[in-house]
């Protein structure tokens, strides 16, 4: 039985961190608790970055260092050591978004290739990612997703982007390496979620090297699960399952009101954090046909996920679990469990910073929409703090 609450230990949670870093962050998450402060500051950020006023110096000394592990692969390498020390792997996303042309399509898809070989190289890399928009434009995507014809033009077009996400798929294949692609907006997702069951079929036939990411807060998730687990044993491939609740929910939910549509969106929060857990039991239930991997930042799912894994007798260290949480964020999660021995990766986005907006915007307004998420960082943070405190008064004492 699970009963130590072990995401409270803030020392283990925050070793790597200085006092500077520390009081960075308290700064951050402060202001990320304040929504009407968010969305100003959104704007503003956009108004001065098309302005081409100086504000890159800012954006990097702050939200950027916080969430992001530097400009460049070999930025990243510090901090990828240093957590490795403490048995932390980092999966490294190169998280430019928003391009549209081909050559930044094919430039995207060299540095995808560039991490797969990291992986392969770095005992620390346990997955690479790639992002679907980052090899092809949205409106492709969409189309797609959406059976519209497509012109000559367009039917070319879609082949290029079939053909890089293969490209990937082959090279981590060739090199043994596990490789997911992230889900996005629900509008595009059907054709990456069929392009992704094509690559598990092909390449999945003896371990899962290929995953696709499902993201739970959408209320057809568990029922697409099973229909997918019911395709890959008839087809005989195993199925590679990134879980998370989800990453656009305000956009969707404006979509679908605009539209007039059901929103594909759970009702509420805890009808989405039932889904998430009904996800991660099946996957875990039939864990001889997946490989799952647990990209929540939610506590109790972990503490979940702990008490399953015991009560199935399935080993901290079983390659076919894994659990990850963004950098700079639920640090009291991934630094615990991983202290404990559980496969544990963090999330570490990295790219030119102007490149890495979007990205970085984005999460702050996921922050600042996610009930009690930035109350718990502070919490933690500051608890950390006079906890250093204490311990500087008794050294001195």
């Amino acid at each position: 039985m699970i009963k130590e609450k072990i995401f409270n230990d803030t020392e283990t949670a925050f070793r790597l961190k200085s006092d500077m870093e520390i009081n960075r962050a308290v700064l951050l998450f402060s202001v990320m608790g304040k929504p009407s402060l968010i969305k100003p500051g959104i704007g503003l950020t956009k108004f001065a970055l098309k302005a081409k006023l100086p504000i890159t110096p800012l954006i990097k000394n702050t939200i950027f260092d916080q969430f992001c592990g530097g400009v460049t692969i070999e930025d990243c390498k510090p901090t990828m050591d240093q957590m490795d020390e403490v048995n932390l792997s980092s999966i490294l996303d190169y998280s430019v978004e928003g391009k549209k042309t081909e050559e930044e399509f094919d430039s995207a898809y060299k540095v995808k290739l560039e991490l797969i070989e990291l992986a392969k190289e770095e005992n620390e890399v346990p997955f690479a990612i790639f992002k679907p928009t980052a090899l092809g434009r949205f409106k492709i995507w969409h189309k797609v997703s959406s059976h519209v014809s497509l012109n000559d033009k367009e039917k070319e077009e879609w082949e290029r982007v079939q053909k890089r996400v293969e490209g990937l798929c082959e090279k981590a294949n060739e090199l043994k390496v596990r490789l997911y692609a992230d889900a996005e907006e629900s509008w595009m997702q059907e054709a990456a979620d069929n392009l992704m069951e094509k690559m598990m079929a092909k390449f999945n036939q003896n371990d899962a090297l290929i995953f696709n990411t499902f993201q739970c807060y959408r209320w057809d998730r568990l029922e697409y699960i099973k229909e997918l687990h019911a395709k890959a044993k008839e087809q005989g491939f195993k199925i590679g399952a990134k879980i998370v609740r989800g990453a656009y929910m305000e956009k969707e939910n404006k979509r679908a009101r605009k539209r007039s549509q059901k929103s594909p969106i759970c009702e509420s929060k805890e009808a989405t954090d039932v889904n998430f857990n009904s996800v991660m039991g099946y996957c875990l239930d039939h864990l001889e046909d997946f490989s799952l991997f647990i990209g929540t930042h939610n506590e109790i799912s972990n503490y979940l996920a702990l008490q399953i894994m015991e009560d199935k007798g399935i080993a901290k260290d079983d390659q076919r679990v894994w659990f990850s949480q963004l950098y700079g964020m639920s640090d009291q999660i991934s630094y615990n469990l991983a202290a404990r021995g559980y496969n544990t990766a963090k999330l570490v986005p990295f790219g030119p910073v102007k490149d890495v907006v979007p990205y970085l915007l984005r999460r702050a307004e996921e922050n600042s929409s996610v009930k009690g998420q930035t109350s718990r960082e502070l919490n933690l943070l500051t608890r950390e703090k006079e906890r250093r405190k204490k311990a500087e008064n008794l050294a001195q004492a």
